[in-house]
């Protein structure tokens, strides 16, 4: 196992190259962007003000209406860097009402999206995949696929949560 100090050798050595770098800030202001236009796109949702950087790991900001907000639930649009895909997780704003709502959708055996096998450790009850390995040659595509899937992500949830 690598130590931390010869991370930070190799980190260094990455970063003086200067692709990671660039990679990263474009990626940031890409995700900034598409907060910008799903805010705008949509001005009855609620969407958060900052946006999570995370630590490389994963990038995400809160995009959800209403309907959803009043249950004490949200949605967050996610990137996850490693896998390098964007996701819609359907989360509670706390560990009960997340808890609530695994259970429910676990005991419902709904099946069209996939319910995290448990909550302990996790920030999600339920996760879609939007866009698997992004093609950021035509941002404005992109965007309106990742708004295409997270609406119909969003609806698909409405529409089982008001059974």
């Amino acid at each position: 196992m690598e130590s931390f100090h010869e991370n930070i050798s190799e980190y260094r050595k990455q970063i003086e190259k200067g692709a990671i770098t660039k990679a990263y800030k474009g990626l940031m202001e890409y995700v900034l962007g598409l907060r910008t236009y799903l805010k705008t796109r949509h001005p009855d949702y609620f969407v958060s003000g900052s946006i999570y950087f995370g630590y490389m790991d994963m990038t995400y900001f809160s995009f959800y209406p209403k309907s959803i907000g009043r249950q004490k639930l949200k949605i967050a649009i996610v990137l996850i860097h490693q896998s390098m895909r964007f996701e819609a997780w359907l989360a509670g704003c706390n560990k009960q009402v997340q808890s609530k709502y695994w259970k429910m959708f676990k005991e419902s055996a709904w099946k069209k999206y996939r319910l995290v096998p448990t909550t302990k450790g996790v920030d999600s009850i339920l996760e879609h995949v939007l866009v698997d390995n992004p093609d950021f040659r035509d941002p404005n595509k992109l965007t309106r696929q990742i708004e295409r899937e997270a609406m119909q992500f969003i609806t698909d949830v409405e529409r089982f949560l008001s059974k």
